[in-house]
């Protein structure tokens, strides 16, 4: 009833128009525009998803709180953003993990199913790779075996870094760097340094291969700290320590996949009339 009613009245409005306001109406009718304006970050915030997996450092052992070393601390970073809701963190971390076993969990139902609803993925792996070559060559240690093993370590990064891919393309990776704590049970062993720096120079080498994947140094925050960053076992981090490696992950992740997951402009259309 309503839009018949209209039309009878639209009809007769036209009707005693001149052609002059008729032909005035059909112009400023045409004229109207659809302009597009961006909508604060954040307008509508959102909730993300976070899987952490890897090895200790991703377990959270020296972490005194037991609530999950890092996660914690970068949870409370990101939930201070405008954009960010909530976030929810689904933690794989197993202490002594290698890049091997790393792949193979990858393959298990749980973690392919958090995987393909993943906004994230925080890996932290390649210590234990390291580790496993000076014990296995403890009484023969030369940076021939170190190279060789980290060929092996490289070619298992790139099945990883596939492994996430395949089950979630639109996923961010963000792969932690390892760091130098050997020096405390080897000192004698100088080459450490430099064998560690060069696994992060692979590691980032593999990394730059993939669009959404990103690669964070943690490297320099252990070396001759103000303070000890490591746990009583002088090997993992201890809660300062897990609070800057949290801080130096928050970066990156802010400035390089939160323009994407909550900072994009919503756009809608207004119409002018």
């Amino acid at each position: 009833m309503k839009k018949v009613l209209t039309l009878i009245l639209s009809t007769f409005f036209l009707s005693s128009c001149s052609q002059s306001d008729r032909l005035e109406l059909h112009k400023e009718r045409t004229a109207t525009a659809v302009v597009y304006e961006e909508v604060p970050a954040d307008f509508i915030p959102k909730e993300i998803s976070i899987i952490s997996a890897g090895d200790s450092l991703t377990e959270g052992v020296g972490d005194t709180t037991k609530t999950g070393g890092y996660l914690p601390y970068l949870r409370t970073l990101l939930e201070e953003e405008k954009g960010i809701k909530e976030v929810d963190f689904y933690n794989f971390g197993v202490k002594g993990n290698r890049t091997t076993q790393l792949l193979k969990r990858l393959q298990t139902d749980e973690i392919k199913d958090k995987l393909s609803t993943a906004d994230l993925v925080i890996l932290t792996i390649g210590g234990n790779d390291i580790m496993k070559v000076v014990k296995d060559n403890i009484s023969n240690l030369q940076l021939s075996v170190f190279d060789k093993e980290k060929e092996v370590y490289i070619n298992n990064l790139y099945q990883i870094m596939n492994s996430i891919m395949r089950a979630n393309p639109d996923a961010y990776i963000v792969l932690v760097g390892v760091y130098n704590p050997f020096s405390q049970f080897f000192s004698d062993i100088k080459e450490l340094d430099q064998i560690v720096s060069d696994w992060n120079v692979a590691s980032q080498g593999v990394v730059a291969n993939y669009q959404n994947a990103y690669f964070v140094g943690i490297e320099d925050l252990f070396q001759n700290p103000t303070e000890s960053l490591l746990h009583s076992d002088n090997f993992h981090p201890n809660n300062k320590g897990y609070e800057l490696i949290a801080q130096r992950l928050n970066e990156t992740i802010e400035e390089r996949t939160l323009p994407d997951l909550v900072k994009k402009a919503y756009m809608v259309s207004k119409e002018e009339n």
